[in-house]
């Protein structure tokens, strides 16, 4: 549906139902809050089923690694008594562990979820709370995650809205060939100027 330039998608509803159904689950399961799971539903839901299967593996992924380092950095911070030191450093030193890491085994799509897993857990985590809560919290990004794989399984996006999003996604595609064509045809020039200098 659209409203000049302002477009209701199936993806912004689909958006939507996997927030109340994280508010629903962790309502009826009594789990607190549904925050962390309700943002990796968000940031894992895609246009489609096999989209989100495919960010999903790296969401997953990106989730073990974070939640793993989060855990880290709270027995971590436990061990030597809440100190803001640690806090200060291991928590920036972890994002670059992070960043590498996944670098290294070729994750880049899931270095975001990875970071932003990381800091939520380690800033939800109340001082004093034991290392159940952390883990909890890894479990909330997992059931997260699961709720957006479950809507696209069970929504399916209308064939002539899948046909939309392909051809934005083209403009977009051909936007960025352009660009790079523009930088590919600058560093030629400038490759040309220097082996004309060094002549």
């Amino acid at each position: 549906m659209k409203m000049g330039r302002f477009r209701l998608g199936m993806r912004t509803i689909k958006t939507a139902i996997a927030v109340m159904l994280c508010i629903l689950l962790f309502h009826f399961l009594d789990r607190g809050q549904p925050l962390i799971a309700a943002l990796s539903a968000v940031f894992s839901l895609r246009q489609d089923l096999t989209t989100t299967i495919s960010f999903g593996k790296s969401r997953v992924l990106g989730n073990t690694i974070g939640g793993g380092t989060a855990i880290f950095y709270f027995l971590t911070k436990q061990y030597f008594q809440n100190d803001f030191l640690i806090e200060l450093f291991v928590l920036p030193a972890l994002v670059i562990f992070v960043i590498v890491f996944s670098d290294g085994i070729n994750n880049n799509s899931g270095i975001i979820s990875a970071i932003a897993t990381m800091l939520l857990i380690t800033s939800s985590v109340p001082q004093g709370e034991s290392i159940i809560f952390a883990l909890d919290r890894v479990l909330d990004t997992f059931i997260g995650t699961l709720v957006a794989l479950s809507i696209n399984f069970v929504i399916r996006p209308p064939e002539e809205e899948k046909k939309d999003e392909i051809q934005e996604d083209l403009v977009v595609l051909r936007q960025k060939e352009l660009e790079l064509k523009a930088m590919l045809e600058e560093v030629q020039g400038e490759i040309s100027e220097q082996e004309k200098q060094e002549k």
